[in-house]
């Protein structure tokens, strides 16, 4: 490894990659093989230099809570609206003025294009349109298993699958008959009250 490679990594561009990687999802052993370095240069690296570690952490952070956001999503429910096109074909003077609007977007993002691949976009400009026709409101149903998760990481002491019971190894019985003899017993088996 050569010596100071952290130190590109410790520069703002060099601080943001990472960050990014972290917020994509990337492991710290993915970044390190990123960077070049192996996994426990990374780990020194995060004890040595508080950027790296506070890159690494903020990354992360971003991409837990989306996660988090998702699950609570998913366990509460949602709606969501689904579009419906249809592709029609565009009247002459609506062709026209689009492809015009096209071409000027088209030189402005390409400086470089030549009068050729000018007339190879307006070649491949679609003579349709896509119109938005149906617009449906769909509901996807709270998702128990998504509940479950969230409820024995967030309340472990009422939703943990594994219940805690303590006892003392005394059991406790209540006979109401305990104090009577046997022959009160007998009688009152047989049906004979004699009080």
């Amino acid at each position: 490894m050569a010596k100071g490679k952290y130190l590109e990594w410790l520069t703002k561009e060099g601080l943001l990659k990472i960050e990014g990687w972290a917020r994509d999802g990337l492991t710290d052993e993915q970044i390190a093989e990123k960077i070049g370095i192996q996994r426990q240069t990374l780990y020194d690296w995060k004890k040595k230099y508080s950027d790296i570690s506070y890159a690494l952490k903020k990354g992360k952070e971003v991409i837990d809570r989306q996660v988090e956001n998702a699950l609570l999503k998913r366990a509460l429910g949602y709606e969501y609206t689904e579009d419906e096109y249809a592709v029609f074909e565009m009247e002459e003077n609506e062709y026209f003025d689009a492809l015009q609007s096209y071409i000027l977007h088209f030189k402005q993002s390409h400086p470089e294009a030549t009068d050729e691949d000018i007339d190879l976009a307006r070649d491949n400009f679609p003579r349709t349109k896509r119109v938005l026709v149906k617009q449906k409101t769909k509901e996807v149903v709270p998702d128990t298993t998504a509940q479950i998760f969230w409820l024995k990481n967030r309340k472990p002491n009422e939703w943990r699958d594994k219940q805690v019971v303590q006892h003392d190894g005394e059991v406790k019985v209540s006979n109401p008959y305990a104090g009577l003899t046997t022959e009160e017993l007998r009688r009152l088996a047989h049906g004979k009250d004699t009080t």
